[in-house]
C-alpha cells in the first residue's frame, strides 16, 4: 500500500457497498459518491419504488446498482439485503448505516411507541445491519454508521428518542471497532453530520435552522456532497488507520 500514489487510495474500484435508507435524501448523495468513487452498491429501503431513481444514479456512472426492499428494524431483512448482495456480487466491503428516522415531542408527552420506533430504526437497525454484514465482510472492509451531532450536543428541540439513538450509535460504533477490527479486520466509524439538507430538515419549524447558525463557525448548512465525501474516504483505503472514531462535519457547530 505504501507505494500507491496518494489519490488512487480513495478510489473504490471492485469494491461493493450497501447502503441503507437509499430512496432520498443523504442515502441518494452517499450511494452516488461510492459509484462515482468506483463501487458497485447494494440500495436498501422501505420504499422501494423510489430506490429506482438513486439506482438510475448508480448506473449513470457505469457501476452496477440492486434494489430491495429493506426494514433495518426486521433482522431478517438486513440478512435479505446482505444476502442479495453476496449473490449478486460475490462479497460486500463497505457498509453505510444510512436510515433513520426522527421526532421531536416534549419529553412528558412523547409515547412508548414513539420512543422504541426511533430506537428501533436508528439504533437496533444499524446493529441488525452491521451484523448481517460483519459474518460475510472480509479483511479490509469498512462499515459507516450515520450518527449525528445531536449525539454530541443539544440543538433547542426536544427530541429524547433521536438523540438517544444517535448517542448510542457512537457507543455501538466504538465496541464494534474494539470486536472487529483487530480480529476481522472491519473498521467501524461514526459521522456525525450537523445541518444537511434532507427529509428530516424539511419538517422544522420555520427559520429553525437559521436560528442555530449563529453556533455554527461556518456560517452554513452543509453540502450533502460534503458529507458524501466522508463517507467515501472512510469507505476507503486512505482511512485505513481510522477505527472506532466518530468524524463530526457540521462547520464546527460541536466546538462552539
Amino acid at each position: 500500500m505504501a507505494d500507491r500514489p496518494v489519490l488512487d487510495r480513495f478510489r473504490l474500484d471492485g469494491k461493493v457497498a450497501v447502503v441503507t435508507g437509499a430512496s432520498s435524501g443523504l442515502g441518494v448523495a452517499f450511494a452516488q459518491a461510492l459509484a462515482e468513487a468506483g463501487a458497485d452498491v447494494a440500495l436498501g429501503a422501505r420504499r422501494v419504488d423510489r430506490l429506482a431513481d438513486t439506482a438510475a444514479l448508480v448506473e449513470r456512472t457505469g457501476r452496477k446498482a440492486l434494489t430491495h426492499g429493506t426494514d433495518v428494524a426486521d433482522p431478517q431483512s438486513c440478512t435479505d439485503l446482505v444476502a442479495l448482495a453476496m449473490e449478486e456480487f460475490g462479497h460486500v466491503d463497505v457498509l453505510v448505516n444510512n436510515a433513520g428516522i426522527g421526532t421531536a415531542v416534549p419529553a412528558t408527552h412523547e409515547t412508548p411507541d414513539q420512543f422504541r420506533q426511533v430506537i428501533d430504526v436508528n439504533l437496533n437497525g444499524c446493529y441488525w445491519m452491521a451484523q448481517a454484514c460483519g459474518r460475510v465482510m472480509q479483511p479490509g472492509s469498512s462499515i459507516i454508521n450515520i450518527s449525528s451531532v445531536l449525539g454530541l450536543t443539544t440543538a433547542g428541540l426536544p427530541q429524547a428518542a433521536y438523540s438517544s439513538s444517535k448517542a448510542a450509535l457512537i457507543g455501538l460504533t466504538r465496541d464494534l471497532a474494539q470486536q472487529w477490527t483487530g480480529r476481522k479486520g472491519i473498521r467501524v466509524n461514526a459521522i456525525a453530520p450537523g445541518f444537511f439538507e434532507s427529509e428530516m430538515t424539511e419538517q422544522y419549524p420555520p427559520g429553525y435552522i437559521e436560528s442555530k447558525l449563529p453556533r455554527i463557525p461556518a456560517g452554513r448548512e452543509g453540502d450533502p456532497a460534503e458529507l458524501a465525501a466522508t463517507v467515501v474516504f472512510l469507505a476507503s483505503d486512505a482511512a485505513g488507520y481510522i477505527t472506532g472514531q466518530t468524524v463530526a462535519v457540521d462547520g464546527g457547530m460541536t466546538i462552539t
